[in-house]
């Protein structure tokens, strides 16, 4: 059994391997075997790959399977003490493994952790992914140290301490592997967006802690192989957002907070139509409802089976307030500025 296996999913990111692979075996051949787990390629990523980088395992799959069914199909096949999911745009640092594998070696209850994610393009701010480490607020917005909704914070140290987070980004996220599988891994019907999130809720529900590790930086160039206005990215993160909060919310908070979402993703729907002008992201969000609603009844036993093996009575980086309320009314814009702000 290997002790660290770095897995970079690829899907036709040929230009981003070229680029950014060098750092990773760089700084991290001492610690760890590097795979490259390519989603059927049909650009030249394999060839290079063999070309120019004999060193990297390669585990070819059979068609995209997305971000998470790629990752589960991948991980399959590695034998290891802990998985860590690079995305193939991540710079990484000299020293940037080491706090993460030993942290997690001190500490059995801790089941992934990430390093502090910064901008490639402006290197001192940090990068909307993950930044410094990932929350939730009451009605399931995502958010993290560094950075919420777009506004995007400069780094001025102010989180350079370990933080338990709800979630890890999966730009960068170390798991163990054990955990990975026991909790089934990352739910591959979400493809991609907020799988992450999901895995991350889980396993804080079954009582295991996440961590961000500042000590550890990676720079990040963000996106994935879709622009932030994409309407199918739009539609993915709404669909996928609901479905989690359906599975992971407590029963005493689930139907409050699916009929404030109803109102507010329609509300998010005209505002991108009417003040963005966005036609595509209008309708991706309409979709998403509706597929939704039509999928939802594929989670039931999902839903049962998480809020059955609950072993935290409370999850405190699930935080009890609106973050729109915060943000657009009370304009706060830094993560610090946020009640109860670690």
């Amino acid at each position: 059994m290997e002790k660290v296996a770095i897995v970079i999913l690829n899907w036709n990111g040929e230009k981003m391997l070229r680029e950014y692979l060098p750092s990773v075996l760089q700084y991290s051949r001492d610690e760890a075997a590097v795979y490259v787990a390519d989603n059927a390629s049909t650009d030249g990523s394999l060839t290079m790959l063999r070309q120019h980088f004999p060193e990297v395992r390669i585990i070819e799959l059979d068609r995209n399977w997305g971000f998470a069914d790629g990752y589960n199909k991948a991980l399959e096949q590695i034998d290891a003490e802990y998985y860590l999911l690079l995305n193939s745009d991540i710079e990484v640092t000299h020293h940037w493994l080491t706090p993460l594998i030993e942290f997690m070696d001190a500490h059995d209850d801790v089941a992934a952790c990430q390093p502090k994610l910064l901008s490639i393009f402006d290197r001192d701010k940090f990068e909307y992914a993950g930044a410094s480490g990932g929350f939730i607020d009451s009605l399931g917005y995502p958010f993290c140290r560094g950075r919420i909704f777009d506004s995007v914070e400069s780094d001025d140290g102010q989180y350079d301490y370990p933080c338990p987070v709800l979630w890890a980004t999966g730009a960068a996220l170390l798991v163990r592997a054990r955990i990975y599988k026991d909790v089934g891994g990352l739910d591959g019907r979400f493809f991609s967006h907020n799988e992450e999130i999901d895995l991350c809720w889980r396993l804080r529900i079954m009582g295991y802690r996440i961590f961000c590790l500042p000590e550890s930086v990676v720079y990040h160039v963000g996106g994935g192989t879709l622009p932030k206005s994409n309407p199918m990215k739009t539609f993915l993160n709404f669909r996928n957002n609901l479905t989690m909060l359906y599975k992971c919310l407590p029963e005493e908070d689930l139907r409050r907070v699916m009929h404030w979402r109803w109102w507010l993703d329609y509300l998010a729907a005209w505002q991108m139509l009417l003040l963005k002008h966005s036609w595509g992201d209008f309708k991706a969000v309409y979709r998403a409802r509706r597929a939704y609603r039509r999928w939802r009844k594929d989670f039931t036993a999902d839903r049962e089976k998480i809020q059955q093996g609950s072993r935290a009575e409370k999850i405190p980086e699930r935080r009890p307030y609106s973050l729109l309320w915060q943000y657009y009314v009370k304009g706060k814009k830094r993560f610090s500025d946020l009640p109860d702000a670690q």
